[in-house]
């Protein structure tokens, strides 16, 4: 890694102090990417036009980038210290102008330069959340100091440039081009954006709307094939949040630029960035398209909960990111093909959140917020899909009309404001007529997670819940009584529970073949009993199987069913689902029971049990892919299957490769025929993946060196830590250690990615997982909560391989 510069944090109080004093009326930013072909070099020219009330006062402005000069009304002032400039003497109308270069450009903050392995052309994006446009340029980088932005960017002739208001007036000027876009209405710094490069690009007018999508001109014939499905679910999309919110988007372009080297997406208004990791160089899968299309749609809700309605502090980040999680999955499932999304956040997303907020990172949905550097450390399973869940939970509770009556009233109150919890609150409490409050705090403001189970030693079954310190909190949840019915299951009653105290009858008959609780997956809750897997699998639902596959995973982290036991269930459910994207998450659960969670003694069996039913499932041809990528990473005998379908390929390399194959010679073939530009990052997981100290030392170096892009994270360290082989991989962990106090260098997404990606799963025992868990000093919050949550999970998995069946067994 690079020499880390650490900056200073804004704290809570310091922006509270600023608010009160300035007012922002707007920025002028001039932007020279001329440098980038050869150079690092992005130089920058912000003028800030703001007031003071309090002429005389003075305050700070945020610019963690190199100050080349800076004059406040004329007067130049002094050098930067910690990533600030002092403004003494304010005067009541200001005029800020703050010339800056920043030459990290390919491990810093906030903006990045990437070379294509293609073809050497370079690509420029910028990413600012939470507080990351400071080192970019000078600005008030706190929300709630929104303003119009106006951008003026100089680039190299032949490239494109995006930025949130779309068109620009452009003037060419020799080997450069000037790129003049028009103001954008009042934004926080961290909802800006320009990107640059000579991308490829395709259009659509749609419904009034122009429509655009980016990609590196090596990836044009990916984007080529996906851009119709990305333009369809965009429509849908605008067209659901103007009806759903009262208001339209309010400009007429949105664009989407998909850039290398980049992690996640980013919701900048009108124009969201994207990893091209997102456009899958294999045809993508049926789980891939709908995880497009929920990405998709989570970055344009933030148009809304994000952009146009901005939280004042950090301590409501959830007001953005479980109201755009839980919108994303709303407008998938009313507004696109997606139809099964909310089967598909509860084996996926749900299943992390209810690790997380039964382990020693929980928190509540909302919580006081010291300074941005702990900010980085809520962008979590939490933040995202338990807040998404207690959002659909409280449109449940209110109703489906009332919530929608009050996010129209919320948008048109506050519409390009800042606003706090209490007033989205007060919104859906006048339009629902129901006092909100106890809601508030039990669902947003108390950490942890309820429990359910049934009573049924009485007259009628009874809904027994536990709340994190007593009673469940308030909800409004399902309970679907089931008989057998030939070789099914057949659900015979539904009632809903209107929870407000531990004990709740319920209005169904006794005697039901089995009981699901929380059917329809209705709030966010633990539940008992666990399904049997002969139960799960009988089950007529793709929602009711994944409350019950759900069910034995969460017995799984919690100790109270073994991986073989979970594994049996999950293969029940894997031989009756037909929702492809579901059957995906299914198989990627039983992958890691399998290879995380399984004693030693136990992989084969495990390993040949999976792949029985996946050379099953590969026999139906929207489900062949996932079934394949699966059969690939537990056996060699797939050759035959997977014919010369590249992506296959490879992972057939991956899994010779940690056997202990030589694959130097197909490796070599492949690259010569694989016309993914980032081919290369294929080649290193199989790499990672061999028995050998020199290729692990290869890989861990690669990695902790950034020569790997971001986005080959992941991929490459699940290749490495690979079970087998803990000999090769014992002296990681210690290694691990030592670089945890420069993990988040280059940002919150790459310490989030880093912290997590290289922990290790083999190669150490519960004696070290419990020493990494207790390393605090010199850690940034982000590095410190991910380290916490994985070593957590890690030991959890390291119990279950002790355990193996001693654990008792499911209802």
């Amino acid at each position: 890694m690079g020499e880390l510069v650490d900056v200073k944090s804004l704290t809570q109080t310091e922006a509270a102090e600023r608010a009160a004093l300035l007012s922002v009326q707007r920025y002028d930013i001039a932007v020279d990417l001329t440098d980038l072909p050869t150079g690092p070099h992005v130089r920058t020219t912000s003028t800030i036009t703001f007031t003071c009330r309090t002429p005389g006062a003075h305050t700070f402005v945020d610019a963690a980038a190199t100050v080349l000069r800076a004059t406040l009304n004329g007067r130049e002032l002094g050098p930067a210290d910690e990533a600030r400039l002092t403004l003494e003497d304010l005067a009541a109308d200001n005029t800020l102008v703050v010339e800056c270069e920043q030459a990290d450009t390919r491990a810093g903050a906030g903006v990045h330069k990437a070379v294509d392995p293609a073809d050497g052309e370079v690509y420029l994006w910028m990413s600012f959340e939470p507080d990351q446009a400071r080192h970019v340029w000078a600005c008030f980088d706190q929300p709630d100091l929104k303003a119009p932005h106006t951008f003026t960017v100089k680039a190299p002739s032949g490239w494109t440039v995006t930025s949130n208001t779309g068109t620009a007036e452009t003037e060419a000027s020799g080997t450069s081009t000037v790129w003049k876009f028009a103001a954008t209405p009042p934004l926080s710094p961290y909802n800006t954006v320009v990107n640059a490069g000579p991308f490829h690009q395709v259009r659509r007018t749609i419904e009034g709307y122009d429509l655009g999508l980016y990609s590196r001109r090596s990836l044009a014939a990916v984007l080529d094939r996906d851009a119709e499905k990305l333009f369809t679910v965009t429509a849908q999309g605008l067209r659901f949040f103007g009806e759903q919110f009262g208001m339209p988007f309010p400009q007429p372009r949105y664009d989407q630029v998909f850039v290398p080297e980049f992690g996640g997406a980013m919701e900048n208004f009108g124009c969201v960035t994207w990893s091209d990791s997102h456009l899958r160089r294999s045809t993508p899968s049926a789980g891939e398209d709908e995880l497009q299309a929920r990405i998709l749609l989570h970055e344009m809700a933030h148009m809304w909960f994000g952009n146009i309605v901005t939280m004042s502090w950090w301590d409501d980040l959830w007001l953005n990111e479980s109201f755009a999680e839980f919108a994303a999955n709303w407008a998938a499932a009313e507004a696109t093909v997606h139809t099964d999304v909310w089967s598909r956040h509860l084996t996926d997303g749900k299943v992390e959140a209810y690790l997380a907020d039964q382990g020693p990172i929980s928190h509540p949905i909302r919580q006081p917020i010291h300074d941005v550097a702990q900010a980085m450390s809520i962008f979590d399973a939490i933040t995202y899909p338990k807040g998404a869940s207690a959002l659909r939970q409280l449109q449940v509770y209110v109703g489906e009309k009332a919530f929608r009556a009050g996010m129209t009233s919320y948008f048109a109150r506050f519409a390009w404001r800042n606003t706090t919890l209490q007033d989205l609150i007060d919104e859906l409490a006048a339009a629902s007529g129901k006092d909100l409050d106890v809601w508030k705090e039990g669902w947003l403001e108390t950490a942890g997670t309820d429990r359910f189970s049934l009573d049924l030693t009485g007259e009628q079954p009874v809904l027994v819940g536990s709340g994190p310190a007593g009673p469940p909190r308030p909800q409004v949840l399902a309970v679907g009584a089931y008989t057998v019915t030939g070789d099914a299951l057949e659900r015979t009653d539904l009632q809903l529970v209107d929870v407000q105290s531990e004990r709740t009858p319920v209005n169904l008959p006794q005697g039901a073949d089995f009981y699901l609780v929380n059917d329809d997956d209705l709030t966010f809750a633990s539940t008992r009993p666990v399904a049997s897997a002969a139960t799960a699998g009988k089950l007529p639902t793709t929602i009711a199987r994944a409350v019950a596959a759900t069910s034995m995973w969460d017995a799984l982290l919690t100790g109270e069913a073994g991986a073989q036991q979970t594994l049996d269930g999950l293969v029940a459910v894997l031989r009756v689902e037909t929702a492809p994207s579901i059957v995906e998450t299914y198989l990627q659960m039983a992958a890691a029971a399998a290879e995380l969670w399984t004693p030693a003694a136990q992989r084969e069996r495990s390993a040949e049990q999976l792949a029985e039913v996946c050379r099953q499932l590969a026999d139906q041809p929207q489900l062949r892919r996932p079934a394949l990528r699966t059969l690939a990473r537990f056996t060699t005998d797939v050759e035959e299957l997977i014919g010369d379908d590249i992506d296959l390929r490879w992972r057939a390399l991956v899994r010779l490769s940690e056997l202990g194959v030589d694959t130097a010679g197909p490796v070599a073939d492949l690259l010569a025929q694989d016309p993914d530009p980032d081919a290369k990052n294929r080649a290193a997981a199989v790499r990672a993946a061999a028995p050998s100290a020199a290729a692990k030392a290869e890989t861990w170096q690669a990695v902790v060196e950034h020569t790997l892009p971001l986005g080959a994270v992941y991929p490459v360290m699940s290749a490495f830590w690979r079970p087998g082989q803990e000999d090769l991989l014992a002296g990681y962990g210690e290694q691990y250690l030592t670089l945890l106090p420069t993990l988040h260098q280059g940002g919150m997404i790459p310490g989030l990615y880093f912290t997590a990606a290289l922990f290790p799963v083999f190669g150490i025992d519960e004696a070290f997982v419990a020493r990494a868990a207790e390393v605090k000093d010199g850690l940034a919050p982000v590095v410190a909560t991910t380290l916490a949550s994985r070593a957590d999970e890690v030991a959890r998995m390291l119990r279950a391989r002790a355990q193996g069946e001693t654990v008792g067994g499911g209802a």
